[in-house]
């Protein structure tokens, strides 16, 4: 079977990293467990008229579906065929009990070396909808990623109007040159990295670039019909605003989370995140053709490609290709690339469905609380040397004033075999270790701290952790992404948070749940998660340049009592450092 005849919803796929022929087996039988094998290789692509190497999963960019079922087990084989040491990230399945496949280099587990194989294995407890898969080390998942669709179980329903079909819509961004040097190079001058050559969807940038009219995604749609749309922003570095040109789609799912259903025309969706929104498609053959537009949003300094990626929606009931061609293209509007009120506006319409069936358990009393700055900071510039960051300074990212470094071993490796060995230390600031004017002039010293630092926190411990944002070097939306846990978005707002009166706004009924939400530029979020899922789990921003810079941290969970709390030995093909 090529991959064009893969079916939407295989039972059991098997797919092969590597040069030459890919094979694809449908072979599952219903609902129980789920084979993949992952083949990372080397793929020639062509955009904007510039042929790159890149590096691929069974040479699809984007990547294959992995495609399960709520309950089920799922098994992914990754073989590493490249020169680049590799992990993958299932980015938002839970990991309940199962820290292992989680992904994240240095954290979870060394990278996959060359020539060699890890098995990631895992269930899917309690989640359905959309979620994605991508490569967890350094840039390499600027084109190793792909969509995670988890369907409910069988003879279960979703919460709304089930969809003529379902088609994902994946957002990302192309570089002409090899994103590691692009920040290889940045880390070594300390600046700012170079940025992005074209937003792209579905792999393809659209006709507003140059040389780029025949890379162009078309969705065709029949009239009358409802289509569920399963948004993915895998771009590196960039908050994306979305619109569909004289359509308004109905948002209904956000993060694998249903929630309470309403409509838009313009979206913003921040790197990690997903949602899954209804277009219903004009009951009449209108005598045009739409543009489904993304670029970006962006609050802070510097420079960034603020250019327009567009795909083509076009009603597929018309005479022939030849006349649909020569149809009017209607454009969207889009909002403004600093529209931080809209932002603000937007994330709110968001609540938990929060019914019989879906509850939302948001802790209501907590046990330890926490309050963490995150922005941009500076190191000195190494001596004789000349650094291109803020005043000849090395750019940096914190949270509390705190650069994550990366170990050289496996955090999770080292805390289980109890041989830490200075890999981490467990004193990470629960405060800002100087309270400051967070959102106001800056302070005259930028300078960060370094080290691998983690928090410790007991099983079942309810947390509460308020994430303010700095203008140091200037304010920016952040969007934190927490591995291993869902969390409740209790409350957000501008300027300096407020301990005294802003818990007092608190939604405790129907907060937003999501696994990776932005700190609003200048402002504060207030989230809380129940710990209830040992092992070691990664916290950082889902802008990869803030992640090199620093910006990330690691809770350590510590089992529960019964054995079904505590994380099991690793597997015996975990890979080495």
């Amino acid at each position: 079977m090529t991959t064009s005849q893969l079916p939407l919803f295989p039972s059991m796929v098997v797919l092969l990293f590597g040069f030459g022929v890919v094979f694809l087996m449908p072979v599952f039988v219903a609902g129980v467990t789920r084979h993949y094998t992952f083949n990372i290789m080397y793929h020639n692509v062509t955009r904007l008229c510039h042929t790159r190497t890149i590096l691929s999963v069974n040479g699809q960019f984007p990547g294959p579906r992995l495609v399960a079922r709520e309950g089920d087990r799922v098994i992914v084989k990754v073989v590493n065929q490249v020169s680049n040491n590799v992990s993958i990230h299932w980015h938002g399945v839970r990991q309940l009990t199962s820290g292992w496949a989680d992904g994240p280099a240095y954290i979870t587990q060394c990278p996959i070396q060359t020539g060699q194989s890890y098995t990631y294995n895992f269930t899917i407890t309690g989640q359905r909808g959309t979620l994605l898969w991508h490569a967890h080390i350094s840039w390499l998942r600027s084109t190793i990623y792909g969509p995670i669709i988890i369907l409910p179980k069988r003879n279960q329903s979703y919460p709304f109007q089930k969809p003529h079909k379902e088609i994902p819509i994946i957002f990302g961004e192309w570089f002409n040159v090899d994103p590691e040097a692009v920040i290889q190079q940045a880390l070594q001058t300390g600046g700012g990295p170079n940025v992005s050559d074209a937003y792209t969807i579905n792999g393809l940038p659209g006709p507003l670039y140059n040389c780029s009219s025949k890379d162009t995604y078309k969705l065709r749609v029949k009239p009358g019909k409802s289509y569920l749309l399963r948004l993915i922003n895998a771009a590196l570095n960039d908050e994306l605003f979305f619109s569909i040109a004289n359509h308004t789609v109905t948002v209904v799912e956000a993060d694998a989370v249903y929630i309470k259903p309403f409509d838009t025309d313009q979206l913003l969706i921040a790197p990690g995140q997903t949602t899954n929104v209804l277009l219903r498609t004009k009951s009449y053959l209108p005598n045009a053709t739409f543009f489904m537009e993304a670029r970006p949003y962006f609050s802070g300094v510097g420079t960034i490609d603020n250019s327009t990626t567009a795909a083509i929606l076009h009603y597929n009931n018309h005479s022939s290709s030849s006349s649909s061609s020569k149809l009017p293209v209607l454009r969207p509007t889009l909002p403004p690339i600093n529209a931080t009120g809209f932002v603000a506006n937007f994330t709110s319409k968001f609540r938990s469905l929060n019914s019989v069936k879906y509850p939302a358990n948001v802790p209501k009393t907590i046990d330890r609380k926490f309050f963490f700055t995150v922005g941009l900071g500076s190191n000195p510039c190494p001596k004789n040397t000349t650094c291109q960051g803020p005043n000849g300074t090395k750019f940096s990212a914190s949270i509390n004033n705190v650069s994550f470094v990366m170990p050289s071993t496996a955090i999770l490796q080292a805390y289980f075999f109890g041989q830490n060995n200075g890999v981490y230390t467990t004193d990470f600031p629960v405060n800002p270790p100087l309270p400051f004017n967070y959102t106001g002039t800056p302070p005259n010293n930028t300078n960060v701290s370094n080290g691998t630092k983690t928090v410790i926190l007991g099983f079942n411990t309810t947390v509460e952790l308020v994430m303010q944002d700095t203008s140091i070097l200037g304010a920016e939306s952040h969007p934190l992404h927490l591995h291993g846990f869902n969390f409740f978005i209790v409350g957000q707002g501008f300027g300096n948070y407020d301990p005294n009166n802003d818990p007092k706004n608190f939604n405790f009924v129907d907060p937003a749940e999501r696994n990776t939400a932005g700190v609003p530029a200048g402002g504060w979020i207030a989230i809380r998660f129940l710990a209830d899922n040992p092992g070691v789990w990664f916290m950082h921003c889902h802008l990869d340049v803030h992640t090199s810079w620093g910006l990330r941290m690691a809770w350590i969970v510590l089992d529960g009592p019964q054995p079904n709390q505590k994380l099991p030995p690793p597997p015996s093909d975990l890979p080495k450092c």
